[in-house]
C-alpha cells in the first residue's frame, strides 16, 4: 500500500512539473506581449498622440519647431462622436497631457484624432477602449 501511495506521489508531482513548466512560460510570454496603449503619428514626423493606458492619459507631441502646432482629440463614437477631451501642444517645450478615464464596456468605443495646426487631415486611429 505504502508502495502505491509513493508511486501515486511521484506520478503526480511529474504531471505538476510538466503543466508548470507548459503554462509558466505561456503565461509570461502573454503577460509580457500585452500592451493596450495606442499611438498614431502625423506624416512627416509633425507630431503624435499617444494613449497610456496606465492612468488613462492622452499625450500630444509638437514634433517640429515649425511655429505651428499639433492638436489631438479623444472621441466617443457610441454617442455620435462628441469630443470628450482636447490637448493642444506646441510653442513649449515637452509634450501636453490630459487625463481622461476611458470605460471597458463593450458599447463604448473611442477614437483619437489627430491635427496638424498649419492645415491638411487628421490621423485618426482604429476604435479602442480599456
Amino acid at each position: 500500500m505504502v508502495k502505491y501511495f509513493s508511486s501515486l506521489a511521484v506520478a503526480g508531482a511529474a504531471v505538476a512539473a510538466i503543466v508548470v513548466g507548459v503554462s509558466t512560460p505561456a503565461m509570461a510570454a502573454g503577460a509580457g506581449a500585452l500592451d493596450t496603449n495606442k499611438k498614431i503619428s502625423l506624416p512627416n514626423g509633425r507630431g503624435t498622440m499617444t494613449y497610456i493606458d496606465d492612468g488613462d492619459m492622452f499625450q500630444v507631441c509638437d514634433t517640429r519647431a515649425d511655429g505651428h502646432g499639433v492638436t489631438g482629440q479623444l472621441r466617443n463614437g457610441a454617442s455620435g462622436f462628441p469630443t470628450m477631451i482636447e490637448v493642444t501642444d506646441g510653442g513649449d517645450a515637452g509634450c501636453d497631457k490630459k487625463g481622461y478615464n476611458v470605460g471597458n464596456h463593450l458599447d463604448e468605443k473611442y477614437m483619437m484624432w489627430l491635427w496638424w495646426n498649419g492645415g491638411g487631415d487628421a490621423v485618426v486611429s482604429e476604435w479602442f477602449n480599456e
